[in-house]
């Protein structure tokens, strides 16, 4: 998400020619927003990152099932 951040303010500050981010060439945030393709649509798979957070939030969710359904039993 960062990396997204990253580039919607750079196309910001180059569109509006914000100080030294008025020469930046487009080149280099097309290049990044290239690699954040390559990154979210090839590497997080590749890597298992994508999965990972997956079960991180059903982990999450099942223990506050948990907690919800025998925590007021006690």
């Amino acid at each position: 998400m960062p990396l997204i951040l990253l580039i919607a303010l750079l196309c910001g500050l180059r569109y509006f020619e914000v100080w030294r981010f008025a020469t930046l060439s487009w080149w280099w945030i097309g290049a990044l927003m290239l690699f954040a393709f390559v990154w979210f649509e090839f590497l997080e798979p590749l890597l298992g990152l994508d999965k990972r957070k997956a079960h991180n939030e059903d982990e999450k969710r099942r223990k506050a099932r948990v907690e919800r359904e025998f925590g007021r039993k006690k």
